[in-house]
């Protein structure tokens, strides 16, 4: 029998990845400083993660995260965003968004950059909304 919480399934200093058994991944990312190798890595996980169960959805926290560098956010536009969505499947995103403005402004770059791929976001402010709208989707 499946665990009704979710189970860790990838942490380093700049996040944490949870599979939650109701069939979406939760990111969650630290205040932490972080390097190219040690972001990109969180992201190559998501894609592995999704691959893995068949998941479409992802809920981003992203309450405590440093905003994107431009080059963080031309490759995960560039590269991370169309390989997702065609070899992990991922459809819809959850944003809980930053408290940072910085990081706000960083993340809407990204999720509007999405108009070509079949790839949903939505942000919100509290958890409970995000997730609910998450499990809504099919």
């Amino acid at each position: 029998m499946r665990s009704a919480t979710p189970s860790l399934y990838f942490q380093n200093k700049a996040a944490r990845i949870l599979e939650d058994p109701a069939g979406l991944l939760r990111v969650i990312w630290s205040a932490e400083e972080r390097d190219q190798l040690t972001f990109r890595a969180v992201f190559n996980h998501m894609v592995q993660a999704l691959q893995r169960h068949g998941w479409s959805k992802i809920l981003v926290d992203q309450r405590q995260m440093r905003a994107f560098s431009a080059a963080e956010q031309h490759w995960v536009v560039q590269e991370w965003l169309p390989r997702a969505v065609q070899e992990g499947g991922y459809r819809y995103g959850s944003v809980l968004v930053a408290e940072d403005v910085f990081t706000r402004l960083a993340t809407a770059y990204i999720t509007t950059s999405v108009q070509n791929l079949p790839l949903v976001y939505r942000t919100f402010s509290d958890e409970a909304s995000a997730l609910q709208w998450l499990l809504l989707q099919p």
